[in-house]
């Protein structure tokens, strides 16, 4: 669990730093440039995300079960899920009319994923991690948007084709992930076995 809660820490610290520390991470930018920032954000982040991993996988291998979730949060976590692949999705598609509403969709899907994975898994290594998500998903979400209400900030429509393109991609990215490639990485198979 140390491992775990070390690159909880590390990753969501970084990822905190602009709602808790916005004017730090403006002078760190004016004084070092944007590129070196972002290249110290990126090695601490996947230094995080490495610990994250090992810490979730001797997590589970620890057990220690909170509840037994029932077998229907299975089917609603799947659903959610492919909510939150959309959103990501809409994230990198400028001009969606998800975009233009939620303002944030990457931080809207983390939050949703995070959600739907806290539903059904019950051991305590699952409520660290994906509560540690939903609640900095919570807190970022609340800072960008007020960021967005202070700087005026419009998202544009670009055409019902941006939000095609989302919604195709976001899919076509959780069927990969779902039937290959979440069992290859988590060991877990969400539809069935493993």
């Amino acid at each position: 669990m140390t491992l775990l809660l070390l690159g909880l820490i590390l990753f969501l610290g970084v990822h905190s730093v602009r709602i808790f520390a916005d004017g730090f991470r403006t002078r760190m930018i004016a004084k070092i440039g944007l590129n070196p920032w972002k290249g110290v954000y990126t090695v601490l982040s996947l230094v995080g995300l490495v610990l994250i991993v090992n810490g979730y996988a001797a997590s589970r291998a620890e057990g220690g079960f909170l509840w037994n979730p029932p077998r229907w949060t299975f089917h609603v976590t799947a659903l959610l899920t492919l909510f939150s692949f959309i959103l990501a999705a809409a994230s990198y598609v400028p001009g969606t009319r998800i975009r233009a509403r939620l303002g944030h969709p990457m931080v809207m899907g983390v939050k949703v994923w995070a959600f739907a994975h806290l539903l059904s898994n019950g051991r305590v290594g699952d409520v660290v991690l994906f509560g540690a998500f939903l609640a900095w998903a919570v807190a970022d979400y609340i800072s960008a948007r007020r960021r967005d209400r202070a700087a005026g900030t419009v998202y544009p429509v670009l055409g019902i084709s941006r939000d095609i393109i989302a919604v195709v991609g976001g899919l076509v990215a959780y069927v990969v992930f779902a039937f290959w490639l979440h069992f290859w990485l988590i060991g877990v198979k969400p539809f069935g076995g493993g």
